[in-house]
């Protein structure tokens, strides 16, 4: 029996996934085999010595100290394009708030007062004139699943686009509609574009790509849509941009007390993937995940091992998480052919300082050589299915 440990509220449809047979999934369990969990804090959590695995349902993963899991050999998921048509629907409504003044025309009409008010907004309607977004030029500032999935749907609404991620792979190519113009240098996507919107993760190179200098070298009344993270914009640089009108308009989903009181920033309460079917979609596959990594040891979608993933091909496996350093190969497979058992099939990953091998043996390895194992330098840790 598997207890899997919620540390948040989690779609029950994580039970459908794991079944009742095998898994208990409770906000109380004394020694976890996973945790899964959305957006608490476990910065200073202690974790129990039992967990094998975090799951987070939703692909930022701000609140898990990473290296302390890694170091723990703790497997460390998340859930990448689970809430992507979410967070497309909103950048795509907040690319028609920031061609149309909605936001200031709702607030207007709802100060009015008086038996008039068709007549008052028939006058005074003018002063919310906008623009449609049809014709209008699109940069996209990363490729992965929002992105993407932003950059066909405003092809779709007329827009001319421009795509901009120097780590796009050749399956994310092939997913882009063929009119995304592809664009190698970001300063050109800021030159040409009249709506700029951000999808890429938030990490020392692209701190800051909104600040004082990038957005001189924009269109005068660009309008800018941040619904990634907030890191990725200078706040102070864009306040200062959209009161003396270069910036016309600036939308974004993570809100500050800085950027208040503005009429043309508009701040959502952190809107992206706040629909009942993004919630399922995360909880299904991090359940998923879990499942499979609990049971068979692969990995997929983990933000600190390297993927991989086979079938099982005999009735054990053994798998190691270890330094990414000569011989660690060489190592295991010695232990293994040490106890006289031949191994069918063998995987083995790296990503950075750490790799992970999976090992298909033919028959149960023993307790002691397990032990030994797990005592091996630079091996953090050794799981055995059977």
């Amino acid at each position: 029996m598997y207890e899997i440990l919620k540390l948040n509220e989690i779609s029950p449809k994580v039970t459908g996934v794991l079944g009742t047979d095998d898994y208990v999934v409770s906000s109380e369990c004394s020694s976890p085999d996973a945790i899964i969990l959305r957006s608490f804090n476990m910065h200073d959590y202690e974790v129990p010595a039992s967990v094998k695995a975090v799951a987070r349902a939703g692909a930022g993963v701000n609140n898990i100290p990473i290296d302390k899991m890694t170091q723990k050999g703790i497997c460390v998921f998340n859930t990448p394009g689970a809430n992507a048509n979410a967070v497309k629907e909103l950048v795509l409504g907040c690319l028609i708030l920031g061609g149309r003044k909605i936001v200031q025309g709702i607030n207007w009409v709802q100060s009015l007062k008086g038996d008039d008010v068709d007549k008052q907004v028939e006058k005074g309607k003018k002063a919310f004139i906008g623009c449609e977004i049809a014709g209008k030029t699109l940069g996209v500032i990363g490729l992965g699943a929002i992105g993407r999935l932003v950059a066909n749907a405003a092809i779709e609404l007329g827009m001319h686009v421009l795509g901009y991620d120097p780590y796009l792979s050749v399956d994310g190519a092939l997913l882009l509609d063929k009119h995304v113009e592809h664009i190698t240098d970001v300063t050109e996507l800021f030159a040409k574009s009249d709506f700029i919107t951000l999808h890429v993760p938030a990490t020392p190179q692209t701190k800051n790509i909104v600040n004082a200098e990038s957005i001189d070298s924009m269109k005068t009344g660009v309008v800018i849509v941040n619904c990634a993270r907030g890191e990725l914009v200078n706040n102070a640089d864009i306040v200062e941009a959209v009161k003396n009108g270069k910036v016309g308009r600036y939308i974004t989903d993570l809100p500050k007390p800085e950027l208040l009181g503005y009429d043309n920033i508009v701040t959502l309460p952190h809107l992206g993937a706040s629909t009942p079917e993004a919630e399922d979609n995360c909880a299904v596959m991090a359940a998923k995940q879990l499942k499979d990594y609990l049971e068979n040891g692969n990995v997929v979608n983990s933000v600190n091992y390297p993927a991989a993933k086979a079938p099982r091909t005999t009735a054990c496996r053994v798998t190691i998480l270890h330094k990414n350093v000569a011989n660690m190969i060489a190592t295991a497979t010695s232990f293994i052919s040490e106890a006289g058992i031949n191994i069918s099939n063998l995987v083995s990953a790296s990503r950075g300082e750490v790799g992970y091998m999976l090992l298909d043996i033919d028959a149960k390895i023993d307790e002691d050589t397990v032990a030994r194992m797990c005592a091996q330098d630079g091996f953090y840790s050794v799981r055995v299915f059977d």
